[in-house]
C-alpha cells in the first residue's frame, strides 16, 4: 500500500463513524475532503492566475498593437510580447499553474483507486446492476453535478470569435472523462470543478464597487477624482 493510499484510508477511518454509510461512503468522503485540502493548498497559485488573467486583459489592445506592427516577423513578435508580460510582472502561462499542480493528484487517485473501497466505473455499473442501481444512481448524481458545474461554467465564460468561441464547450470533457474513469477518480473531478468555479467567482468578486477589469486603473488613466467646485480664498 503506497503512502498516499494508506493516507486516504486513516482520514476515511477517521470519518467512518461520522459517516453511518459503511466504508464506501467514508472513503468518498475522505476524497472529498482530500481534495478540497488540496485545492486549498493551490489556492495562491489559483489568485496568481486571477492577477495575471486581469492584467492580460488590460493588456490585451497593446498585444493586438503588437500583432499588427509585428505581423511578419513571429520571432520579433514572441520576444515583443515576453518584454511586456515580463515588464507587468506577469507570466501568459499563469493560468495553467493550478491545472498542471494537481495532475499528480489526478494520476495518484487514478493508481490507488482499485486499492481503496470506492471503485468501479460506469460500465461496471451498468452491468452488476443497471442505472436504477446503487452505484448506477452515485453515477448518475456524480453526472449531475459535472453536468451543472460545466454548463454554469459555459454561460459565464466570455465567448470568442472562429475557433476561441468553442473553448468553453472544454469545459464539458470532465463529463465524458468521469464516465471512463473509477468512481474514485470522477468523486475528485466533481469536488474540483465545483471548487474552480466557485474559486472564480470569489477571485472576480467586485472590489470596492468595481468588476474584475475595474478593479486596477487602465494604462495611462488615473482613478482620481477632481475637484471642480471653486475653492475659497
Amino acid at each position: 500500500m503506497s503512502v498516499f493510499t494508506h493516507v486516504l484510508m486513516s482520514i476515511a477511518g477517521l470519518l467512518r463513524p461520522l459517516c453511518g454509510g459503511g466504508a464506501a461512503v467514508a472513503t468518498g468522503a475522505a476524497i472529498v475532503l482530500f481534495t478540497v485540502a488540496v485545492r486549498l493548498a493551490l489556492h495562491p497559485l489559483a489568485r496568481a492566475a486571477a492577477r495575471g488573467e486581469k492584467v492580460r486583459a488590460r493588456l490585451a489592445p497593446q498585444v493586438a498593437e503588437l500583432g499588427r506592427r509585428h505581423k511578419g516577423d513571429p520571432q520579433k513578435l514572441q520576444r515583443a510580447m515576453s518584454d511586456l508580460y515580463a515588464k507587468e510582472g506577469v507570466s501568459p502561462f499563469a493560468g495553467m499553474l493550478p491545472l498542471l499542480a494537481q495532475l499528480p493528484v489526478f494520476f495518484l487517485l487514478y493508481r490507488v483507486s482499485s486499492a481503496v473501497a470506492v471503485g468501479g466505473r460506469f460500465g461496471d455499473a451498468l452491468r452488476d446492476g443497471g442505472l436504477l442501481g446503487a452505484r448506477g444512481l452515485v453515477f448518475l448524481g456524480l453526472f449531475a453535478v459535472i453536468a451543472a458545474v460545466a454548463g454554469w461554467t459555459y454561460r459565464r465564460a466570455p465567448k470568442g470569435e472562429g475557433v476561441a468561441k468553442y473553448v468553453p464547450l472544454l469545459s464539458f470533457g470532465t463529463l465524458a472523462t468521469a464516465a471512463f474513469v473509477p468512481l474514485a477518480v470522477g468523486l475528485y473531478l466533481a469536488t474540483t470543478t465545483a471548487w474552480t468555479a466557485a474559486e472564480r467567482v470569489w477571485l472576480q468578486r467586485p472590489a470596492n464597487g468595481k468588476g474584475l477589469a475595474g478593479a486596477a486603473p487602465a494604462v495611462g488613466r488615473s482613478d482620481k477624482i477632481s475637484d471642480d467646485r471653486p475653492h475659497r480664498t
